[in-house]
């Protein structure tokens, strides 16, 4: 009795507020502060507090004692800092007034309903007078937006696919714009353009981080194993399967063997503090890693605990883990080794034995508490019935099991995640714009049927294959479209290799030499001062070596070249689902001041020397034809020749190269 009376009294304790708003102070709170235990992910006590409609008055009193409760054991959250006296007067305010909220509020709906975990379904394309299916969804009934210019938008499919710009013998060949596309996808330099945002995905760097920041042996095969597959138009599904397991398949060859550097790519400690929580880590990585890459999902959120946002428990986290603790990493001591296959020598990991070992949920992440025996499994959240992990003679064949159903039509995800990947190259942004998230937390789709559609057609008609998604997406109106509607189109800078290759091959010194091992471009003195070796740190590649595309310059985790740091590359710690575009003062200072910069502007006007002769005018118009993909402007031809009187070619080059219209693909 005394209790229920303490409860009352709580409950009908007055305050001086003025009147408490539902939407503005009470869902907010309790978004933040109770959800994680309390929504619809989790409902711990059988209490859900994420609509008002479900809160019961009978738990108001409780709920109230609860937060104020100086008992450790009781009060709530139980977690950070308890809730401030004017929140709680808010609480006791709004279950005075009798706790009202919006007859219409939204309740959220059960994680098994959640879009991304459905199957992919075909959904219809919706009635419209385009013929193109993408634009059918887009567009509906409406009419198409205006095309953009011929030229404009061969610039534009150029960069989009090889991330070069085309030479003016190429402008000037007047092929439809599908037979470009066509023509693009056979070239080499597709794999090249589009490996680079795969190896964003995938953590790639060719060293291992930490103080040594050792370089790691032969990852290099893995870039070129990349781009090769792309070039060759590797299903995606085998492409999935292949850097997984590709040691387990019953083809497997030294082109999959190669592949599995997926798993190696993460940043290593070679002298780790605690060898077993490092081991633990490294496993972390692979199973974060693939869980975003592949599944879209955020799962090394449940290392330590259940996740609180997503319906991952920390069960779920530990089965990935089994299907990848029978790894060993070859080293021998502090070094790392690479590993034999058919005598070429390959960067991955080895199953030593077809015996796993066991692999326990570890209480609260910590790798002295061993808690419940696990095996491998999937996600409880995407099946209804596991899938089989089968056994193996050499290996466990465990990464093979799990492989297999990431690849499969049966999984939810992977098709509706790579088809988000591609959309946002092209566009500037996914359908779904968290590219890593496709969880609760995620973003929402702009087009869900469309993305459905995609995944899909995907799947079953394209038979996974890249290059007709590309071809797909290039050949309809949206993506053709002076300016997308729905704002589809993000107006966006180019990557930084791109903006960088290009200047290569406008200047006429871009080497076309492909595969092998990394260059090292050229890096400012004053970039070495803090390292303590800072003669032996960085070698550069001479010039011509350093002149190949971006993609095989060396990526050292520890010292990035300062021009691609600056320019946003993609961050090598943890998988990258999309570039940043920032914008600060460093940017200009490297385009228009630094080394690399200036030596394509000498190389650029000397081209124009030679290819255009001494006349100006037709020197201005080559640099514009080669750059821009136009003519000049007689505006801009006037102040091109005014600014030649006063300065030299080679600066008129540097401000070429530094226009928005070089930078930008549009």
């Amino acid at each position: 009795m005394n209790r229920l009376i303490h409860l009352f009294a709580i409950l009908i304790t007055p305050v001086s507020l003025g009147a408490v708003d539902y939407a503005k102070d009470i869902k907010p709170l309790f978004k933040e502060r109770c959800l994680s235990c309390h929504g619809s992910v989790k409902q711990k006590g059988d209490l859900r507090l994420d609509a008002g409609a479900l809160i019961d008055k009978s738990v108001h009193a409780e709920l109230i004692s609860r937060v104020t409760s100086h008992d450790e054991e009781e009060r709530m959250p139980p977690e950070g800092a308890r809730l401030t006296e004017s929140q709680v007067a808010a609480l006791r305010q709004w279950f005075a007034s009798g706790a009202p909220s919006p007859s219409d509020e939204v309740i959220p709906k059960k994680p098994s309903e959640h879009w991304a975990f459905q199957p992919v379904k075909r959904t219809p394309v919706p009635e419209s007078s385009a013929k193109h299916p993408i634009d059918a969804f887009v567009f509906g009934k409406h009419e198409l937006a205006p095309q953009a210019s011929p030229m404009a938008l061969l610039r534009r499919v150029y960069l989009d696919l090889i991330g070069l710009p085309p030479t003016i013998a190429e402008q000037e060949k007047h092929h439809s714009l599908d037979a470009v596309i066509d023509n693009l996808l056979t070239r080499p330099e597709y794999g090249e353009r589009w490996a680079r945002h795969w190896l964003d995905v995938v953590r790639y760097a060719d060293s291992n981080g930490y103080e040594r920041d050792a370089e790691k042996p032969f990852v290099w095969r893995y870039r070129d194993y990349v781009i090769e597959a792309l070039n060759k138009g590797k299903p995606f599904d085998r492409f999935v399967i292949e850097q997984l397991a590709g040691d387990e398949l019953p083809d497997k060859s030294l082109e999959t063997h190669i592949a599995t550097g997926f798993l190696r790519l993460g940043h290593w400690d070679d002298e780790p503090a605690d060898p077993t929580t490092d081991r633990y880590d490294q496993l972390d990585d692979i199973v974060s890693t693939t869980g975003q890459a592949f599944l879209g999902l955020t799962i090394g959120c449940a290392r330590c605990h259940d996740h609180k946002f997503e319906p991952l428990a920390t069960r779920d986290y530990y089965s990935l883990v089994a299907v990848f603790n029978p790894l060993e990493r070859p080293r021998k001591g502090r070094t790392e080794l690479a590993v034999p296959v058919d005598g070429t020598v390959i960067y991955t990991w080895r199953e030593p034995s077809a015996k796993a070992p066991e692999t326990h949920v570890l209480v609260r992440g910590s790798p002295t508490r061993f808690g419940d025996l696990v095996e491998p499994a999937v996600p409880a959240i995407l099946v209804k019935q596991q899938p089989q992990f089968p056994s193996g003679e050499k290996t466990t064949q465990r990464r093979l099991g799990f492989a297999q159903w990431i690849a499969s039509d049966h999984n939810p995800l992977t098709a509706r995640v790579i088809v988000n990947r591609v959309w946002q190259q092209h566009f500037g942004q996914g359908l779904v714009t968290t590219a890593n998230d496709f969880g609760l937390m995620g973003a929402t789709p702009s087009h869900p049927e469309l993305l459905d559609w995609l995944a899909h057609w995907f799947m079953h008609d394209a038979k996974w294959s890249l290059k007709k998604l590309h071809r797909l997406i290039l050949t309809s109106s949206t993506w053709q479209s002076m300016k997308s509607p729905d704002a589809l189109m993000r107006y966006r800078r180019l990557e930084v290799e791109a903006i960088r290759d290009s200047m290569l091959a406008v200047s006429g010194q871009l080497n076309p030499k492909r595969f092998g091992p990394a260059m090292k471009p050229g890096i400012p003195k004053a970039a070495l001062e803090a390292n303590t070796d800072k003669e032996k740190v960085w070698q550069p590649s001479n010039e011509r070596e350093a002149s190949r595309r971006s993609i095989y310059a060396f990526i050292k985790r520890g010292l990035v070249v300062p021009m691609l740091e600056t320019l946003d590359l993609a961050d090598t710690v943890s998988s990258c689902p999309q570039r940043q575009v920032t914008t600060v003062a460093p940017q200009a200072l490297s385009l228009f001041n630094g080394d690399f910069v200036n030596q394509q502007a000498k190389h650029f006007a000397a081209r124009l020397k030679r290819e255009a002769g001494d006349d100006p005018a037709k020197q201005i118009t080559l640099a514009w034809r080669l750059a821009l993909c136009r003519e000049p402007s007689a505006a801009e031809l006037t102040q091109m020749r005014a600014f030649l009187h006063q300065e030299s070619l080679e600066q008129a080059c540097r401000v070429i190269l530094n226009l928005n219209e070089f930078v930008y693909p549009e």
